[in-house]
């Protein structure tokens, strides 16, 4: 299934998550190998967005809160290099509205 790409983004999870050094968790050295840093957050916004429309979704949990879909797809870095990721989505049970969750380096094999 597709996600619908109006898909909402919140930008602080962008600047406060994805792209900020973490003791745990961070995400930001994989994604600074491909050259996003809090000076193109829109550009790693529009790439998330552009996972909707490139891959399929599939669904793998549904919570109190709504429904996870996940994404494995590639972002083409600023720089050029490419990354395997896994994007997490949720259409929300209370709004009916689609967001993003995170995202995930992929380092499994793919056939």
């Amino acid at each position: 299934m597709k996600i619908p790409n109006s898909v909402y983004i919140a930008r602080e999870k962008i600047t406060e998550y994805l792209l900020k050094q973490r003791e745990e968790d961070d995400k930001s050295k994989f994604l600074v190998s491909a050259g996003y840093s809090l000076d193109t957050v829109d550009e790693l916004e529009k790439d998330l967005r552009s996972q909707t429309e490139k891959f399929e979704a599939e669904p793998f949990d549904k919570t109190e809160y709504g429904d996870k879909y996940q994404i494995r797809g590639e972002l083409q870095g600023i720089n050029g290099i490419s990354l395997k990721v896994i994007t997490i989505w949720m259409n929300e049970t209370s709004t009916e509205k689609w967001k993003f969750i995170t995202l995930i380096p992929d380092r499994k094999e793919r056939t």
